[in-house]
């Protein structure tokens, strides 16, 4: 091998190498965001289940308080 094929390969590591670099720094980016969009959907999903929750509630409340009214009339 002559000197500029061994000159033309290192650089075409190099850009290998800058290429592999930048994909990691973008997939280290997108996991970032992928776990804090999981922690909001985690999150929203716990309010949402509490407000079902609470909104069940209250319609079985409303429910034993209309067959108390019918059952007393």
């Amino acid at each position: 091998m002559s000197s500029p094929d061994i000159n033309e390969e290192i650089e075409n590591l190099e850009a290998q190498l800058n290429d592999l670099a930048s994909l990691c720094k973008r997939l280290r980016l997108e996991n970032r965001s992928l776990r804090e969009q999981q922690v909001s959907l985690v999150e929203e999903r716990a309010r949402l289940i509490e407000k079902n929750e609470l909104a069940r509630t209250k319609v079985e409340q409303m429910i034993v308080r209309l067959k108390s009214l019918e059952a007393t009339s």
